[in-house]
C-alpha cells in the first residue's frame, strides 16, 4: 500500500481512505517531519489493508505513527481535525522499533509493517524493517509469540490489580487486560487487533472458525453478554452527559485527552450510538466503558468535586450492569478471567492450526 497525495484520483475523493491518507501525509509532510527527532512516520490502526477508495465513517479516524530519535518522545498530539480529516497522531521512539525481532513479536507493532504503510522514510529505515516484517509475518512461529505475549501481558495486569485505586482507574485497569482477550484470537486469525471494535472484529472470527460458542463466554467475562439494547443505549445517554462535561473541564494532559474532546465526539458518542442502532449494542460496551473511566479520571483532575460526584451515579449504574457492586468484584472477576485463559489459548491454537495464511516455517 504506496501512499501518495493523488487527491484528484477517484478513490481519494472527500470521505474515502483515500482522501484520509492524503490528508495525513500532508500533516506529516508539512508538520510533523518539521519537528525535532523526526526519522519517519506510517499509518496504523483500522484502516490498514483498506482500499484507497473505501469509505471512511464519520466514527473514524487515521491513525498516524511518527518515529522519533529522542528516547523520550513528546506527549502524543492525539486526535485533531487536518484538511476536513480527524487525524490520530501518535510517538514512537525509533528504539522500539531497533530490530526485525521486537516487531514481529510485537502485537502493536508488527501489522502496520505487515503491508507497506510508510509516509514518509527520510533514513530508509522503515522500508528495511517493512521488507523483513512483511516477508515473516505469517510464520508460525511469530504469530504464536504474539499471542503468547498478549496472553502473559493479561495474566500479569490482572494478578497486579490495586485495588485501593479510584473506581475510574481501578475500571480501566480490569477492563482493558479484559477486552484484549479478543486480541489473542484476532492475532491468530491475522487480523488487525483493532481497539474500539475489538468485539465485533472477533466476534466474526469465531463465526469464520467454528467457535461461535466461545462469543458469549468473552462477553459474560466483560459483563454484558445479557445487556439489552434499551439499557445500553440508556447507558450512552449517561456517557454523552459525562463526556460533554469532561471534555469542557479538561486541562490536565493526559495520554488520552483528546479521546476526551468535542472532536472525537463523533467517534466515542455517536459511534457507540450507530453500534447499539445496529443491534451491536454489546459491542459497544468496551469502549463505553473505557471511554466512561477516562471522562472521570479528567473530572478528577480539573473539575469540582460536586460536578464529579453529580456524575458518579451513571458509571455506578453502569459497571452495576457489568457485575460491579464493590471493589471486592474487581478481584473477583480479574481471576475468573485468568482462569478462562486456558479456553482462549485453546481456540487460539485451533485457529492457528486452521488458518491458511500462517506459514509453518522459522526466521
Amino acid at each position: 500500500m504506496d501512499i501518495k497525495d493523488s487527491s484528484s484520483s477517484p478513490e481519494n475523493q472527500p470521505g474515502t481512505v483515500g482522501s484520509a491518507r492524503a490528508a495525513a501525509a500532508d500533516w506529516v509532510m508539512h508538520q510533523a517531519s518539521k519537528e525535532k527527532g523526526f526519522m519517519g512516520a506510517y499509518f496504523t490502526g483500522s484502516t490498514i489493508g483498506m482500499p484507497e477508495d473505501a469509505s471512511m465513517s464519520p466514527s473514524s479516524d487515521i491513525d498516524v505513527m511518527v518515529v522519533s530519535e529522542l528516547a523520550e518522545p513528546p506527549l502524543k498530539p492525539g486526535k485533531f481535525i487536518y484538511r476536513d480529516t480527524l487525524i490520530e497522531g501518535s510517538y514512537i521512539s525509533l528504539s522500539e522499533l531497533s530490530s526485525v525481532q521486537k516487531v514481529l513479536v510485537s502485537h502493536h507493532l508488527a501489522g502496520p509493517f505487515r503491508v507497506n504503510t510508510i509516509i514518509s522514510d527520510p533514513h530508509g529505515h522503515l522500508h528495511r524493517l517493512y521488507s523483513e516484517v512483511s516477508r515473516h509475518f505469517a510464520d508460525e512461529v511469530w504469530v504464536r509469540q504474539r499471542c503468547e505475549n498478549v496472553l502473559q501481558q493479561i495474566k500479569r495486569s490482572l494478578l497486579g490489580l490495586d485495588l485501593s485505586l479510584p473506581l475510574h482507574d481501578l475500571f480501566t485497569s480490569w477492563l482493558f487486560p479484559t477486552g484484549i482477550t479478543t486480541h489473542v484470537l484476532l492475532l491468530a486469525a491475522l487480523k488487525n487487533p483493532t481497539v474500539r471494535l475489538r468485539y465485533a472484529a472477533v466476534r466474526g472470527v469465531l463465526e469464520d472458525y467454528g467457535l461461535n460458542s466461545l462469543y458469549p463466554e468473552l462477553l459474560r467475562h466483560l459483563g454484558c453478554a445479557d445487556l439489552e439494547p434499551e439499557r445500553a443505549m440508556q447507558h450512552v445517554r449517561s456517557l454523552e452527559r459525562t463526556f460533554d462535561t469532561a471534555a469542557a473541564a479538561a486541562k490536565t494532559p493526559f495520554f488520552f485527552s483528546s479521546d476526551i474532546s468535542p472532536v472525537s465526539r463523533p467517534i466515542a458518542i455517536d459511534g457507540s450510538i450507530t453500534l447499539i442502532e445496529q443491534g451491536l449494542h454489546r459491542e459497544a460496551v468496551f469502549w463505553m466503558g473505557a471511554t466512561f473511566a477516562r471522562c472521570h479520571k479528567i473530572l478528577a483532575a480539573d473539575s469540582d468535586p460536586n460536578v464529579q460526584k453529580e456524575l458518579a451515579p451513571g458509571l455506578e449504574a453502569f459497571l452495576a450492569d457489568l457485575g460491579f457492586h464493590s471493589v471486592q468484584d474487581f478481584s473477583t472477576r480479574a481471576a475468573a478471567v485468568i482462569d478462562f485463559l486456558p479456553e482462549v489459548w485453546r481456540a487460539a491454537e485451533t485457529i492457528m492450526a486452521s488458518n491458511p495464511e500462517i506459514t509453518r516455517r522459522s526466521m
